[in-house]
């Protein structure tokens, strides 16, 4: 089959998709990568996967997706692909419609949240559940990253047959690493006993940074890096006043986007996810197969990645003194954190491998495979 990935932004193709497209190739598959164009595609390439570039805007501006909905109708009447993947809610919304204009076989389709499970005005919610529900019409498979967006999705009727897939990382990737936990501890110049408390997300309101940042006042005795950095399409307000506004002095490091984030992670001692929306967050995976202890928000994807009090800790989000209570006590165990770090580790090796996730995506996209 020819099959197209579609998502919103080269950071998704890069470090979402490209599993998917390395497994269809090894399968025998033509895969061919759909986004807006950017630097993080070039390793993409060099692979020698066609990234065909779209403008695509993550933007309600309606003449925008208009402008998208046609380049993606044009683009899949050039390639006459056999099926469209499509990512990401406003994305998948247009591509799955695009799909069918364009006379496309097959459409599939993973939600990696939803974005009226976020927490916004009602207008917006109900648009989104619209989308959904509509673009929901014409998908031939309908997976979800998290069992609880599955059960939302058969109750709400929005799909046929919903499918939670899951997410999964590469083992051989993360995992504990004492000579890079050296290594990247000597590049910082941080002495082998400081605690380390780690975040890697995009710097995003709805990730949680400010009550972090606030929560780290009141656990002095460990620092805080954060990995990660704000992309171009990224919406709402400028996290820069408070990070500014942090009084953290030297015990905040902040390390911007990384290609060595296996290495940052098997460094850190604590990992860190306090969103107050998420699908299944890749990030709390690569940490627990590092053998790190969670402190993640009881909200949907985390709930079903973080077992509480075995594998880290569970808060409410939007909440900080339930985030520093719950560092305070990780920072202050060491054998806690080892332990929590080791259930982690065996949780993930055995829910979140991301051959199996992949293998099992592939084996749904091949069993719905239009007759060629």
């Amino acid at each position: 089959m020819k099959i197209v990935e579609l998502t919103n932004t080269d950071f998704a193709m890069r470090h979402f998709l490209a599993p998917l497209l390395r497994e269809g190739r090894a399968r025998g598959h033509e895969m061919v990568g759909a986004c807006p164009d950017g630097p993080l595609l070039a390793p993409l390439r060099a692979e020698g996967f066609r990234i065909m570039p779209l403008p695509l805007k993550r933007s309600a501006s309606p003449l925008a997706q208009a402008e998208g909905f046609a380049a993606l109708v044009r683009l899949l009447r050039a390639e006459k692909p056999d099926m469209v993947h499509a990512h990401m809610p406003l994305s998948s919304f247009l591509g799955r419609l695009a799909a069918r204009a364009a006379g496309v076989p097959r459409i599939a389709y993973t939600c990696h949240g939803f974005l009226f499970n976020q927490p916004s005005p009602l207008p917006r919610r109900a648009a989104s559940l619209a989308m959904e529900w509509s673009a929901g019409k014409v998908t031939d498979l309908f997976m979800t990253v998290s069992e609880e967006e599955a059960g939302d999705a058969r109750r709400l009727r929005i799909g046929r047959n919903p499918i939670a897939i899951g997410n999964g990382r590469d083992p051989a990737v993360f995992h504990p690493d004492p000579a890079a936990r050296a290594a990247v501890r000597a590049a910082l110049g941080v002495p082998e006993d400081r605690v380390a408390v780690v975040i890697v997300s995009r710097l995003v309101r709805h990730k949680g940074h400010p009550e972090l940042l606030a929560a780290m006042a009141a656990v002095p005795e460990a620092e805080l890096w954060v990995v990660g950095d704000r992309l171009p399409s990224d919406h709402g307000e400028d996290l820069e006043p408070i990070f500014a506004a942090s009084g953290l002095g030297s015990r905040l490091r902040r390390l911007g986007y990384r290609e060595d984030t296996a290495a940052v992670l098997a460094a850190a001692d604590i990992f860190t996810l306090p969103s107050h929306f998420e699908g299944l967050p890749m990030s709390v995976i690569e940490a627990m197969l590092t053998g790190l202890p969670v402190v993640a928000t009881a909200i949907r994807g985390p709930r079903e990645q973080v077992v509480d009090g075995e594998t880290g800790f569970l808060v409410p989000p939007r909440t900080v003194e339930p985030l520093a209570v719950a560092l305070r006590r990780l920072v202050a165990d060491r054998a806690l954190r080892a332990a929590m770090g080791a259930a982690g580790l065996a949780r993930a090796r055995a829910r979140f491998d991301e051959a199996r996730i992949i293998g099992r995506t592939f084996d749904l996209i091949e069993a719905i495979r239009p007759r060629l």
